[in-house]
């Protein structure tokens, strides 16, 4: 099991309901800009640890740089969450939300379209392969 798998599936029920808060006051239709402030605040609001805009160390074949990354929500290094504003969600946003989570070792991730009229139905929860599995 991923050492934060625990963690970050605690971590993800308090996300969910924090999206379902500012969804709930907000509701669809906004730029993606201005859900990523409100659950941001609602976030601090409930003493979530979370910050954006994070620099990534990327490695490829011994070379190591640092590239900021448009991460939405980066929650206590354990959690992603990707935040989307699209009529449909695509194949290519689950893969960059799996592509973020493996640079960053991150077990689960969460892919929330604030578009849709209830929000549970645009909620995506994505694991890293084996990261809910004990290892033998």
């Amino acid at each position: 099991m991923h050492p934060a798998f625990q963690r970050a599936n605690q971590w993800s029920r308090k996300v969910i309901g924090a999206a379902i808060e500012v969804h709930r006051l907000k509701g669809p239709g906004l730029l993606e800009s201005i859900y990523e402030k409100c659950l941001m605040r609602e976030l601090e609001l409930q003493g979530i640890p979370a910050r954006n805009q994070v620099v990534v160390p990327i490695e490829y074949k011994g070379f190591t740089f640092e590239e900021p990354l448009k991460l939405e929500v980066y929650v206590d290094n354990c959690l992603i969450a990707e935040l989307k504003a699209v009529e449909q969600v695509l194949p290519i946003h689950k893969a960059q939300l799996l592509s973020y989570m493996k640079l960053l070792n991150t077990p689960i991730g969460l892919l929330i379209n604030f578009h849709e009229l209830k929000l549970a139905d645009g909620i995506h929860r994505l694991m890293l392969p084996g990261a809910n599995h004990e290892t033998i």
